[in-house]
């Protein structure tokens, strides 16, 4: 059983460069034509950063503790405190869990919630952008005896 990170808890930095190639495939994905997401200066489609997970070490992120085999991702937010990354930069992302909560499920049980948030920084320590993710466990199935 996965021990639940309590709200307040910091995961690991990791970095994260932002790669022209992978913008560029992030876009194709979308079937995005926009020019703003191709050539040496490309910026990043606004939910690429859903991707920095990808990257991330073994062992970095917050573990939220929920059973993967009934885990949803319940919602996403993305907030931009500046101008969108483009290629080149180097961010060092962070996961810090914001808010536990449950409530009843509709069919009996309790579902259970964890938003996360996902921090990018510059290297000087500039928060660019923060990801949110609300993620749910939906109810156990109650045995019948």
């Amino acid at each position: 059983m996965n021990e639940p990170a309590p709200i307040g808890t910091v995961g690991t930095p990791w970095e994260v460069i932002i790669e022209r190639g992978k913008i560029r495939e992030f876009a194709n994905a979308m079937q995005s034509q926009n020019p703003a997401y191709s050539g040496a200066e490309a910026i990043i489609p606004p939910t690429f950063l859903v991707t920095a997970g990808q990257w991330a070490p073994a062992g970095v992120r917050v573990n939220v503790g929920f059973d993967r085999k009934r885990l949803l991702h319940g919602e996403q937010e993305y907030i931009f405190h500046g101008t969108l990354p483009q290629v080149g930069d180097h961010l060092t992302a962070q996961e810090k869990v914001l808010d536990r909560f449950e409530k009843p499920g509709k069919r009996g049980g309790v579902m259970r919630f964890a938003v996360v948030a996902t921090e990018f920084r510059t290297p000087d320590g500039e928060l660019v952008a923060e990801a949110r993710a609300t993620f749910i466990e939906t109810a156990a199935k109650e045995k019948i005896s």
